[in-house]
């Protein structure tokens, strides 16, 4: 992994969501531009380059079967989730008003577990996904508006069946998200370092004066 600076880091990313929400169909869309519609409960591990504002990204995108254990933060396999990830992308379906309660409370999780990583906010992506069904629609756009401002996450509603860039913009909102996170951490461990070389010059000013 090269640093900030460079031009080429890694992010890891986990995908998560309910069965049939179409996680599977979005990742291997974003890969490959292909729609494929029917997908196993497989676990994969994909890696894939990308481009984002000129700079390369490598992902590592891990896509998790989802069970009811990934609503228990004492899970292990949450755990090693969470200990691997950079950010998350939790995707729901429009028709599905279950997979969209479900991801409200994986958000609810991840964030009470955040200082797993170290981090101030852990980078989160919600997906809206299936909009080509409005017919069948039972979650509406603005309640995953209101869940993603509420939780400080960022909100897309896509079709992985019909729009390749919709879901492209997914992975690309999500790059910037760690990005910034990282800045973030960087910044805070310089602060810390400051604050701690401060305490002890006058830890030893205090120790000279006695």
């Amino acid at each position: 992994m090269t640093g900030l600076n460079g031009q080429r880091m890694d992010a890891n990313v986990v995908v998560l969501g309910t069965d049939n929400v179409g996680k599977s169909a979005l990742i291997v869309r974003f890969l490959t531009r292909r729609f494929i519609g029917e997908y196993g409960d497989i676990e994969s591990l994909y890696t894939h380059n990308v481009v984002v504002d000129g700079r390369e990204q490598t992902l590592n995108i891990w896509d998790a079967p989802y069970s009811q254990q990934d609503l228990s933060s004492e899970s292990l396999m949450y755990e090693k989730r969470v200990q691997w990830a950079d950010g998350f992308v939790l995707v729901y379906s429009v028709c599905d008003r279950a997979s969209f309660n479900a991801v409200s409370r994986l958000i609810q999780i991840i964030k009470t577990n955040k200082d797993i990583l170290g981090v101030e906010k852990m980078p989160i992506v919600i997906v809206g996904n299936k909009r080509d069904l409005d017919h069948r629609r039972t979650v509406l756009s603005e309640e995953g508006s209101i869940l993603a401002l509420s939780a400080d996450c960022q909100f897309y509603e896509v079709s992985a069946a019909e729009n390749y860039h919709s879901v492209l913009m997914v992975f690309h909102g999500l790059v910037h998200r760690i990005r910034e996170s990282r800045v973030s951490v960087k910044k805070l461990a310089g602060i810390k370092g400051i604050v701690k070389s401060m305490s002890a010059v006058f830890t030893r000013r205090r120790t000279d004066s006695l």
